[in-house]
């Protein structure tokens, strides 16, 4: 029998009914477009990872790009899953010891092959315990559901570790060619509406330009934000911002609110 993670803030984070989840998605996808010219060969995503309510729209922008890359042609097999512990202290990088994520509108599966070779080559714990409640990664799920049915997964919670022990990660899923990299994080936490807009537009100004020294208080994914700046600099990648709000803008009030950004690497 296949090794189940069920999901942790279906009707929390998210709907918890499969047909109520895929009309936000879809509602989530057309009211929050991308335009301009785009590239077609992205590489990797950062998406946030709040409440769908709250981080749904910015987020939505990614996976529109992500959409326009798939109707040119792009193809993604796998997606290796980068993002920040919540719940459970963690130094290192964790995997979970399931083959499947179960989601209100079907399973997802674990690329378990692809996982065995990072943990023979890599530092890689195993760590059902950081992965049992972690919303970081599952929020993103219903998007991947809708845009690459049948896609598997390479998903690890990153904690405190070095930049170069993410960038060889990512390294490795951009020497294969049907693996996309996708990094979740939320920007500034629970800062005054201006504030945040101050501190997110630096936070911006350094992902645009491949810092890989970005602080755990200005990103939560700050650790897995690092390696993917430093591997986007050794292959002379570029950087795209989408979008640039927090949840002032969205869903919630403006006293403490939480950044949000959305960025495709190519």
């Amino acid at each position: 029998m296949s090794r189940i993670r069920p999901a942790a803030v279906a009707g929390l984070f998210y709907p918890g009914q499969a047909e109520a989840l895929r009309r936000m998605v879809l509602q989530l996808l057309t009211d929050n477009p991308v335009s301009g010219e785009l590239p077609d060969n992205a590489r990797a995503l950062i998406v946030p990872h709040a409440g769908l309510v709250y981080s749904g729209p910015i987020a939505a922008r990614a996976y529109n790009l992500l959409k326009a890359c798939l109707a040119k042609g792009h193809r993604w097999r796998r997606v290796l899953m980068l993002g920040p512990n919540h719940r459970v202290p963690l130094h290192g990088i964790a995997a979970p010891d399931a083959e499947i994520f179960e989601m209100p509108n079907g399973s997802v599966s674990i690329d378990t092959r692809a996982l065995a070779e990072l943990e023979r080559r890599f530092d890689i714990q195993i760590r059902p315990d950081v992965h049992q409640y972690e919303h970081c990664l599952e929020v993103q799920l219903p998007f991947l559901q809708e845009l690459l049915p049948g896609v598997k997964l390479i998903p690890l919670v990153v904690g405190q570790v070095s930049a170069e022990a993410v960038a060889d990660l990512v390294d490795w899923a951009w020497a294969q060619s049907d693996t996309l990299v996708l990094v979740s994080s939320d920007l500034s936490h629970y800062h005054s509406y201006a504030e945040a807009r101050l501190i997110d537009g630096e936070t911006d100004d350094e992902l645009q330009t491949l810092r890989a020294d970005i602080r755990p208080d200005q990103a939560c994914g700050a650790y897995a934000l690092n390696g993917l700046m430093l591997a986007a600099r050794r292959k002379g990648l570029k950087v795209e911002r989408l979008d640039l709000r927090n949840s002032g803008d969205t869903a919630g009030g403006q006293d403490q609110v939480v950044g949000y950004g959305s960025y495709v690497l190519y």
